[in-house]
């Protein structure tokens, strides 16, 4: 009676190889930071009419068409230059042009980030190419079960292929369940890594959740992401709260031609479980070891409404965090490839579908989280 969508529990080997994970504890993954305790309400009602204001807020959706770069497929057909090239196609979903492969990390196309077709955020701007014309995919790399990176029907296509699907411990058993054959599969835990076509792949420690189906133990793991070849090395956050393990990371895997650096969906609410714009962009100083070296991509905005946070303000928060702190940002529009090596356009494309531009903004009803240090399991945020 469980929906395919829902995906399907680790079982057998699978679980067993979990239960032994030095990042399972108490019948579930835990962080290495746990979540602080939720905001203080200020009173029931301010906070009701705090909510209300925050999800109702102007801004929080594009007023024109989001501005889409016209001729992915054409660009994709010659090959990089430099041997590095990304292509952000909305989201999280971003193409790797890497060691002469193709990386696809997150894929998801389908209309809306839900298990119903009917219901859930929905997407705001088409994916800048049909996923049929994206051919050649060498590897699929996940990130973590949420819906708004794994994406059930992109998955069953990508799985008639022959790309290499790697993510982290656990989320096997949805792809399995999916179509995807094993031996076309890589899980592994944090600080694990598998040599796929010339690439070196590690899971890297993330602060985030799982969450697919009906509420249970968190036993698929969310990750980081490392793709290393010969003369370039690229690095993911997946969804990731900020956590005091990026230097590590950046020690041990870098130095990164470019980051891929969530910055959208964050809310008081949820600080354990998405970075803000500023956040992310220290993120990226610490994974560069604080030399301010590399590109940083934002990547987890603009495509569904998943927080009360006006549309722009991600990119505008990390733009301005960029500048301030003397980092190169590449931003562009879906669909439009660029090389790290390059100079990074500054066009401020999101504009032309905003009737003004928003700086971030904090969720006032509520009342600042404290941050604690032991490690704790974590539910489920999208």
């Amino acid at each position: 009676m469980r929906p395919a969508v829902f995906g399907a529990d680790p079982s057998g080997e699978r679980l067993q190889r979990i239960r032994g994970s030095r990042n399972y504890a108490d019948g579930g993954f835990v962080n290495l930071l746990e979540a602080p305790e939720p905001p203080a309400f200020r009173g029931f009602l301010p906070a009701l009419l705090g909510l209300v204001k925050l999800w109702t807020r102007p801004g929080r959706r594009p007023v024109t068409a989001v501005p889409l770069h016209p001729s992915t497929l054409a660009d994709l057909a010659v090959p990089p230059a430099s041997g590095l090239r990304l292509t952000w196609l909305g989201h999280s979903t971003v193409l790797a042009e890497i060691g002469g492969r193709k990386v696809l990390f997150d894929p998801v196309w389908s209309t809306r980030c839900s298990p119903f077709p009917f219901l859930g955020p929905k997407r705001l701007h088409p994916m800048p190419v049909p996923l049929e014309s994206l051919t050649g995919v060498d590897v699929v790399v996940i990130s973590h079960d949420h819906y708004d990176h794994l994406d059930m029907a992109a998955i069953r296509a990508l799985a008639a292929g022959d790309a290499v699907f790697v993510a982290p411990l656990g989320v096997g058993a949805h792809l399995e369940h999916w179509g995807v054959p094993p031996g076309r599969l890589r899980e592994l835990d944090w600080d694990e890594s598998a040599d796929v076509a010339g690439l070196t792949l590690t899971a890297t420690p993330a602060r985030h959740s799982c969450g697919r189906g009906f509420p249970g133990p968190q036993r698929t793991l969310w990750a980081s992401w490392v793709v290393a070849a010969p003369a370039h090395r690229v690095f993911y956050t997946g969804d990731t709260g900020y956590f005091p393990g990026f230097a590590r990371i950046g020690a041990e895997h870098g130095p990164f031609d470019v980051t891929m650096i969530q910055i959208g969906a964050y809310n008081e609410l949820w600080p354990a479980n998405h970075m803000t714009p500023e956040e992310g962009l220290r993120a990226h100083v610490e994974l560069s070891g604080g030399t301010r070296e590399g590109v940083v991509l934002p990547v987890h905005w603009g495509t569904f409404d998943l927080a009360p946070h006006s549309w722009s303000a991600p990119v505008e928060g990390a733009v301005a965090a960029a500048h301030r702190l003397g980092v190169r940002i590449a931003t562009p529009r879906p669909g439009a490839p660029f090389e790290p090596s390059r100079e990074q356009p500054d066009e401020m494309w999101w504009r032309e579908a905003v009737s003004k531009p928003h700086a971030p903004d904090a969720a006032a009803a509520f009342a600042p989280a404290s941050e604690p240090g032991s490690r704790t399991a974590q539910g489920s945020i999208e």
